[in-house]
């Protein structure tokens, strides 16, 4: 409790914050933090960009690779689903199982 309350006091002095400011280590803290702002930004930027540029593709682009990849999951769900080998003998459970 004593040392947030002194903490707090130094951070209220203008004075120390001052020469806080003018620090190497508070200086290169601050141009770091500004470089991956900064980086952030242009990436979001880009991303958006680029996903613009796809949905604005040749018309229906976007929908045809949807429906591609739907068509083709289904496909390899099925031919997974056929060709997984069956249940052991004896390992049925419902209504015509023997017990």
């Amino acid at each position: 409790m004593v040392l947030r309350r002194l903490l707090a006091a130094l951070l209220h002095s203008p004075q120390l914050v001052e020469r806080l400011s003018e620090s190497r280590p508070i200086r290169r803290a601050a141009q770091l933090t500004a470089f991956a702002l900064l980086q952030a930004q242009l990436r979001g930027q880009d991303a958006a960009r680029r996903l613009r540029r796809l949905a604005a593709g040749p018309a229906g682009s976007l929908g045809r690779r949807a429906a591609r990849f739907k068509d083709t999951f289904t496909q390899e769900l099925r031919r997974g689903l056929r060709e997984r080998p069956g249940p052991p003998p004896g390992s049925q459970r419902g209504p015509g199982a023997n017990p």
